[in-house]
Parts: C-alpha cells; sequence; structure tokens
C-alpha cells in the first residue's frame, strides 16, 4: 500500500509539474485557475454575473424572452426518453455525463425547436449522444448526427466533417440543434456555422444552442495540459481561463460585445431570440443551463 501510495503521489507530482510547464508556455492575457476544477460552476456560472448580463441583452435590443421549465413536462420527458437504454451515455464513474444537465437540455431543445414526424433534424456535433433517437423515438422526425470526428461525406444518417461546410443543399433542412458543443468551436468556426446554419436551413427552419455560453468578459476556458503539440490559435483578445483536470481544450464564453460581433452581425436571414431559464435548479441543483439562443430563417 505505501508502495502504491508513493507512486500515485510521484504521478501527481510530475503532473503538476507539466501543467505548470504547459500554463507558462501559454501566451497572455490568462489567468491560473488551478486547483478550483471542482468550483468552475461557481466560477463561470455566477448568478450575478448572469444578471449582469441580462440587463446588456436587453440594453443592446436583444431579443429577450423569460423561459420557466415545466417540471412535471420535463420529468414525464425523462421517463419516456429512457435513457438507461443508452448505457455508454447514462453510466455512472468518471466518464460519466451530468444525466440531469444533459437530458434537460434535450428536452428544451425539443420543446423549443418543436419537433414533429414534418422534420428533418441535425444533432450538430453530436458525438455519440442519444439526442437523436429518442427524438426520432418520441416525436419521429428524420434525424441526422453530425460530427468532425465522423468520416466525411454522409453515410446512412451520419454526417461526417466540418459543421461550417456541411455536404447538404441549401434549404434541405428544418431543424438543428447543438447541446453543449458550440462552445467547443474553435478560431472563427462559430461565425462560419452560424453562417451555414442560415444556408442549409429552409425558410421557417430552426437551430437551437443550448446552453449559450456568456460572461462579463470575453474567455476562453481550456486545460493546457491537454493541448495539442504547437497549441492551438486562441483568439488574441480572449482571456484565458486554465483549469488543471477540466479536460477540455477550448471552451468559448461569450461576452455581449463578442456575441454581438460575432454572432448577432452575421445572422443575415436569421432572427434571434435569447432565452432565458429562470427555474433550472427545480429540476437538479447540479443543472446549469441559463441562456438559449434560437435562430429562425425568415
Amino acid at each position: 500500500m505505501i508502495q502504491i501510495n508513493l507512486k500515485f503521489s510521484i504521478k501527481n507530482i510530475k503532473d503538476e509539474i507539466l501543467w505548470d510547464y504547459f500554463y507558462g508556455a501559454l501566451r497572455k492575457p490568462k489567468e491560473n485557475f488551478k486547483g478550483t476544477s471542482s468550483n468552475i460552476k461557481n466560477i463561470l456560472h455566477n448568478p450575478l454575473i448572469q444578471n449582469e448580463i441580462i440587463e446588456e441583452l436587453k440594453n443592446n435590443d436583444l431579443n429577450v424572452i423569460d423561459l420557466k421549465i415545466d417540471v412535471d413536462d420535463y420529468r414525464k420527458y425523462l421517463k419516456e426518453a429512457e435513457y438507461n437504454k443508452f448505457p455508454d451515455y447514462y453510466s455512472t464513474g468518471n466518464k460519466s455525463f451530468n444525466i440531469s444537465e444533459k437530458s434537460l437540455e434535450h428536452y428544451l431543445g425539443a420543446k423549443l425547436l418543436s419537433l414533429s414526424k414534418e422534420d428533418i433534424y441535425i444533432d450538430i456535433a453530436n458525438d455519440n449522444s442519444p439526442a437523436p433517437d429518442i427524438y426520432k423515438k418520441l416525436f419521429g422526425c428524420k434525424v441526422y448526427q453530425q460530427d468532425l470526428v465522423y468520416p466525411d461525406g454522409i453515410h446512412g444518417n451520419i454526417i461526417g466533417g466540418d459543421a461550417a461546410n456541411m455536404p447538404l443543399e441549401d434549404g434541405s433542412v428544418t431543424k438543428m440543434g447543438l447541446h453543449c458543443s458550440f462552445e467547443h468551436f474553435e478560431t472563427d468556426s462559430d461565425l462560419r456555422f452560424i453562417k451555414e446554419a442560415g444556408r442549409v436551413l429552409k425558410k421557417g427552419g430552426k437551430l437551437c444552442i443550448l446552453p449559450l455560453y456568456l460572461f462579463n468578459k470575453y474567455i476562453i476556458t481550456t486545460d493546457p495540459a491537454i493541448l495539442p503539440k504547437g497549441g492551438i490559435p486562441f483568439e488574441e483578445d480572449a482571456v484565458l481561463y486554465c483549469f488543471n483536470r477540466l479536460n477540455v481544450r477550448h471552451c468559448r464564453f461569450y461576452d455581449i460585445p463578442h456575441f454581438i460581433s460575432r454572432i448577432k452581425n452575421n445572422l443575415n436571414d436569421l432572427k434571434l431570440t435569447i432565452f432565458v431559464v429562470n427555474n433550472e435548479k427545480e429540476v437538479d441543483s447540479s443543472c446549469y443551463v441559463k441562456f438559449i439562443a434560437m435562430f429562425e430563417k425568415s
């Protein structure tokens, strides 16, 4: 036991030294949140900051609508969705998802998109989420799952490649959703995707992004220890919030000026609505979805 603990301690020390080295190599501006990964929600989803953001959204003439979750209806969805039938997703241990948050995102996305059997739905940046299968079962829509990790092209209901350059015809899709994934779109792929969504959506089609990560400054959270050799080209005007054991290489939080310049100013024929969730904690104390972006093609 002593030998095992010693090996564990040595490994921890090596990991700490390597993390400090990789953090030191990152460009400025940056902030070191080493050792606070367990408190990341308290840092990035602070209610006081969220209230400031809501006021700033309204002051910038963005269409903001309050949204109250029908908790009983969510429980009904959760029962019918049967997440336990997806053992690689609905699991326990270090690799498990926060099933309350993830299922709530799927529920809210489906409700706001008003999915039906008439829809052609694409789950963008799917990462093997069961949402498309659940939507097909509950709402009867035709579903596709898209991700950069899938082989390029269309293979059955799988669409591989860049979400900002999909092999789809203009106006060929009615609904699209992103669940906790848009924030991982690196460099300019966020604004390129919004333009691409406007191209592939039919008139009246909708795109739902949730959560929409907003903050009172423009930041990208990252774990320096998992960045590829040579790093990635973070935008120079974004502050890097560096967390150890985050296991995420890029997670973008917009401040309102950057959200306007990168997203609102690139809508073309898309109409934007921001929903503000009022009672996510009534579902579960671990839930954090607060802002939702809905785009509708006019």
